[in-house]
């Protein structure tokens, strides 16, 4: 058990300094966007298609091996879905470049279903058959500063 507690500190120390653990799941504290508060990076999402399932925003470290990679988000918020547009506050360890993810799952399985969910990423990259909804980390990185840093992003729909 010692020699697991070790890996894991090890592995978190490699992410850098002030960097949280990967993976934590945070509820949608809106006051750690106040106007004092940071870092945080309040997240407006557009366009959700309507009242059923789930909006689920995860936060990543804005670098090539990170993005988008299995268990390497940094926090996850999940929600009811609310149509039309929705506010998150995510929480991200240091001023620093991320990326956001956002998916409408709206039959709340839990899976991607391609004809029928929803999502979108910082930055509104544009997303096509081509790149499986999967655009590069330079096309969804942003800089959060030291306080909150505000982005929209306009979920799509096949």
């Amino acid at each position: 058990m010692m020699k697991f507690v070790m890996i894991c500190a090890f592995s978190v120390l490699a992410l850098g300094a002030g960097t949280a653990v990967a993976g934590q799941e945070v509820g949608n504290d809106m006051s750690r966007c106040a106007a004092d508060k940071g870092p945080s990076v309040l997240v407006v999402v557009r366009g959700v298609k309507e009242s059923a399932g789930k909006i689920r925003v995860q936060s990543y470290p804005a670098t090539g091996n990170a993005w988008l990679a299995k268990g390497r988000w940094l926090h996850r918020i999940e929600s009811r879905a609310n149509s039309g547009n929705m506010n998150f506050c995510v929480p991200v360890p240091s001023e620093g470049r991320y990326g956001i993810a956002v998916r409408h799952d709206r039959n709340g399985n839990g899976k991607t279903d391609i004809s029928q969910d929803g999502g979108g990423f910082s930055n509104n990259p544009s997303i096509s058959i081509l790149n499986l909804g999967k655009p590069s980390v330079s096309k969804v990185a942003f800089q959060a500063g030291p306080g909150v840093t505000k982005i929209t992003i306009n979920l799509k729909y096949l």
